[in-house]
């Protein structure tokens, strides 16, 4: 199988490189290709150092964009697998043969934070945050999720194929699952130990966490509202 590891970076030079050394000691027969999203330091130059192929956008078009353009690379190049990994360290590359595994049986495998216990924490109120989502996309889909936000994930050829046709722009993962779901695919959750980030920060501010709790629930309506019309409009 022809594996694609596509990692979305913006200004991650403090750890790119260490994430590109852990995924080649795990799975060196995958393919690493970073997308630097209009990065403004050195993550371009330190992750084709590493090793990786680089692909480097000319302005920000935020995670949305950089996961679709990856996805729209794996097409091209008719990989069977593409797996999703943040560049900032919290995505070990020893947990990438669990979700590896489960492609095949499944369009989608969502490494999970919570399907098990595990050692990853989080705040109060971003753990609350995942609560609501994973409850939300469990109602309008009818299938459990316990980690809708997850950025952890392996997709097979027929979820990249629909990857590349749509992706959500904006704080994509939740309305992702649901669109999937929406096109009749397969998906399941591993459990996946998680670790914070390495370096840099997160780009969510407190005012950035309402609009995506508005948008995200917005999204994920909508999606079934058009997932429940054309079920009914089918024969």
């Amino acid at each position: 199988m022809k594996i694609l590891i596509i990692i979305p970076a913006y200004n991650e030079e403090g750890s790119i490189a260490s994430v590109i050394a852990d995924i080649r000691q795990h799975v060196p027969d995958a393919d690493i290709l970073v997308v630097n999203d209009g990065s403004r330091d050195r993550t371009e130059q330190l992750a084709e150092a590493a090793g990786a192929r680089v692909l480097t956008l000319p302005y920000n078009v935020g995670i949305g964009g950089g996961m679709q353009t990856g996805y729209i690379y794996a097409q091209r190049m008719e990989y069977d697998i593409a797996i999703q990994m943040d560049a900032d360290g919290q995505h070990p590359a020893k947990e990438l043969p669990k979700l590896i595994a489960k492609v095949g049986a499944y369009d989608l495998v969502i490494g999970s934070r919570y399907a098990e216990t595990t050692s990853y924490r989080s705040s109060r109120m971003r753990r609350l945050g995942m609560l609501f989502f994973s409850g939300l996309v469990t109602l309008v889909t009818g299938q459990r999720f316990t980690d809708t936000t997850s950025g952890f994930r392996a997709a097979g050829r027929k979820a990249i194929d629909l990857y590349a046709r749509y992706y959500p722009i904006d704080y994509p993962e939740v309305e992702s699952i649901v669109y999937l779901k929406r096109s009749g695919c397969r998906i399941t959750e591993v459990s996946a130990e998680m670790h914070r980030r390495k370096a840099g920060r997160s780009s969510i501010t407190p005012w950035k966490s309402v609009y995506y709790m508005v948008k995200v629930t917005l999204a994920v309506l909508m999606s079934a509202m058009r997932y429940s019309r054309s079920a009914v409009s089918r024969p």
